[in-house]
């Protein structure tokens, strides 16, 4: 919680204001009593009476006057020493101080209104900033994300207790060095984020660096963010290596379990004597069964091969037009209708982005040939991002959770890896591919994101 405003040290009054307010409140009290008292002794000395009620009547009359007026001096200054006090007390931070105005016509108890309803919302304010921080700060212990504070001179001011595993020491040993000490001078200059291989006294790995700014106390301060990608990218290489062997092994035992029945069997018909009169056609069929599955193997393992291997975008300019309309010319099986989009030029891999549209048309030519429907292709502009649209009319997704499966397909001939290879080119050059069914109607719509143009014809 940031610390209350220091006073404002009081400014020199000019001369005429030397005298202080509940004086002057009771000069002019004085004053305005004045004429009446001077009247009334004016005529208690010129009149007939005695020395002894002349100065009994004056000293009452004296009396009451200085009465009066202290009276007026304590009922118009209370009431502000009252609010003052109340006022210094908010300024303190103690909002529990409560003043009592019983009647709210009146203008003083008015301002105490005002004032005991500012205090009651500086104390809800307070009370809500108090939970904030601790709120956030137990969030910043929970979360499994190292947190360091810097303030202007880059001393350490704030951490967690990731911070503190990351560095093997505890926060009060830490706090009030500098980032030159703790060894992250270097990660305070990352202007965004930086994902390098670091070495702290309590981990070593590849960590993501991210540093920002805040102000505190109007100084400037850097937050910086450390999260640990060993742990995630080792559990992601994990079930990437699964899902190869898992595919790989599939595949494989697909073709090595005709052929070695096939070679079993092979060999018991050359074992048996006499030979049968038909074994060089048993022979024939099943070196050629061998033949086709290995040949089927021999693809496989290319075609992963190739997944494996795509090669870096070589950035050209493109017509968008005419890359949509050499595309759509290739397919010929049903009628492809192109909408066209607004005139651009964009820089891309030529020869990946035909192969990633060719793909697209032709599985939505092979969905809308069951059904005898048409594919269309149309292209616009979105939050600075061009996107191409390739609806078909075919029966649409079943399964939309194995479409990026490598080697997943639902196709007799199909390879499985035309999409996965279509998503690899679109993130390759900054962009996405998304599938799913057509929200106007029967079929699907492939959503192909490129990245902003570098120009627009």
């Amino acid at each position: 919680m940031a610390s209350p405003p220091s006073r404002r040290p009081p400014q020199e009054a000019p001369e005429r204001s030397r005298i202080g307010f509940d004086a002057r409140i009771l000069i002019w009290a004085f004053l305005v009593g004045l004429p009446g008292v001077a009247v009334a002794l004016i005529l208690l000395w010129t009149g007939d009476f005695t020395p002894r009620v002349q100065w009994t009547l004056t000293l009452v009359i004296v009396g009451g006057w200085w009465g009066f007026a202290s009276a007026l001096r304590d009922r118009v200054v209370r009431p502000l020493q009252t609010l003052s006090n109340l006022l210094a007390a908010l300024l303190e931070g103690d909002y529990s101080i409560r003043s009592r105005a019983p009647r709210s016509d009146d203008p003083l108890s008015l301002a105490f209104n005002e004032v005991n309803a500012l205090s009651q919302t500086l104390r809800e304010q307070r009370l809500g900033a108090l939970e904030a921080t601790a709120l956030l700060r137990k969030v910043m212990e929970e979360i499994d994300v190292a947190i360091f504070a810097f303030d202007d001179l880059e001393r350490l001011r704030l951490t967690n207790r990731a911070g503190e595993r990351l560095m093997a020491q505890s926060a009060e040993r830490l706090l009030g060095r500098s980032a030159e000490e703790l060894g992250l001078a270097e990660a305070l200059q990352v202007e965004a984020s930086r994902t390098v291989d670091f070495t702290f006294p309590g981990s070593v790995g590849r960590f993501e660096f991210r540093t920002t700014g805040f102000r505190q106390g109007g100084l400037p301060h850097k937050l910086l963010v450390v999260a640990d990608l060993s742990r995630t990218l080792r559990e992601e290489e994990r079930k990437a290596w699964q899902r190869i062997v898992r595919v790989l092994g599939h595949e494989i035992n697909n073709s090595l379990a005709p052929i070695k029945s096939i070679a079993g069997s092979l060999a018991s018909l050359l074992a048996r004597q006499p030979r049968p009169a038909d074994l060089d056609d048993d022979l024939r069929r099943g070196l050629a069964v061998i033949q086709t599955r290995s040949e089927a193997l021999s693809r496989f393992m290319a075609s992963y091969a190739r997944l494996a291997r795509l090669p870096a975008p070589q950035l050209a300019p493109i017509d968008v037009a005419e890359w949509v309309n050499r595309g759509a010319g290739l397919e010929t099986r049903v009628p492809i209708t192109i909408s066209p989009g607004p005139p651009a030029v964009i820089d891309a891999d030529g020869d990946q982005l035909d192969q990633l549209l060719i793909n697209l048309l032709r599985n939505a030519a092979d969905a809308s040939l069951e059904t005898g429907g048409g594919v269309r292709v149309s292209w616009g502009w979105r939050d600075g991002q061009l996107e191409v649209l390739v609806d078909d009319d075919g029966p649409g997704i079943a399964d939309t959770a194995n479409l990026f499966v490598p080697f997943f397909t639902t196709k007799p001939n199909g390879s499985g890896i035309g999409l996965v290879l279509c998503r690899q080119i679109a993130e390759a050059h900054g962009g996405s591919l998304a599938l799913a069914n057509r929200p106007d109607g029967r079929g699907a719509r492939a959503l192909v994101r490129l990245p902003a143009p570098a120009r627009r014809s």
